[in-house]
């Protein structure tokens, strides 16, 4: 489904963030993205949506290829790839279902949108979605009011009305505390399972990563030191990924 032959990127400040990296990944997989800070894992993520153009080598999603699209075709294309960030990216000052109705808005009419008139459709499926990630009953709350990992959840709920194939999520535990950060893996662990999405996390915590990815790829300078299941992830893979990182920045 997402296929990354032989992608390299520099960015104009000559950094290589990735150095030929060839992976594949298949539908309904969850994929852990583990490494340092700097170590390119999201200019990896990023990559798919095209949020960071690749220098070379090829790049497909279900056979598209990413280097080739612009305008239109890549806004649509992008519609289908949710993307979750570590600061949530919600308007605070305004509520939570319409932070989560703003996922439909590329679909709408200009005048719909000036209006902010959105079908009972799209009510019902901002309402399912912050169901399914157990925050149903904020839904009239204004997203200032929510914690940290409320407002990741309405982050996920806001993607999940997309009707995303993937879902991309670039640190989005980071900012919180070790029972928040369980908990809304949790949400993702049961998006993935209930609904077949594609998952690829960007995350730090390699104990959250071996406990709920499927699959971990390990990466450092832009190089793909591991890919594989959890349970082949060693003390000596840890080393490599991490070199000489301490215990506690990588727990």
């Amino acid at each position: 489904m997402i296929s990354f032959e032989h992608v390299t990127k520099v960015y104009p400040s000559g950094v290589k963030a990735l150095d030929d990296v060839t992976l594949n990944f298949d539908q309904g997989e969850f994929v852990a993205i583990i490494g340092r800070s700097g170590a390119g894992k999201s200019t990896l993520i990023r990559a798919i949506n095209k949020m960071h153009d690749i220098t070379d080598g090829t790049l497909t999603v279900d056979g598209i290829p990413v280097r080739q699209l612009k305008g239109k075709s890549l806004r649509a294309f992008r519609h289908e790839i949710g993307m979750i960030f570590q600061s949530f990216n919600l308007v605070n000052r305004t509520t939570v279902i319409k932070n989560v109705l703003a996922a439909r808005v590329p679909k709408m009419s200009f005048f719909r949108v000036l209006f902010g008139l959105f079908h009972k459709e799209d009510k019902i499926a901002a309402l399912t979605a912050l169901d399914k990630v157990g925050i149903l009953e904020k839904a009239y709350v204004r997203v200032d009011q929510l914690s940290g990992g409320q407002q990741q959840r309405v982050a996920l709920a806001r993607t999940l009305v997309q009707n995303p194939k993937i879902i991309l999520a670039d640190e989005p535990v980071a900012a919180l505390d070790p029972v928040t950060a369980k908990q809304v893996m949790d949400y993702f662990l049961n998006i993935n399972r209930e609904l077949g999405i594609s998952i690829l996390i960007n995350i730090h915590h390699v104990e959250l990563a071996l406990e709920y990815a499927d699959r971990i790829v390990g990466i450092r300078d832009g190089v793909v030191l591991f890919d594989g299941p959890p349970d082949q992830v060693s003390e000596d893979v840890i080393h490599q990924i991490y070199g000489g990182e301490t215990e506690a920045e990588i727990v």
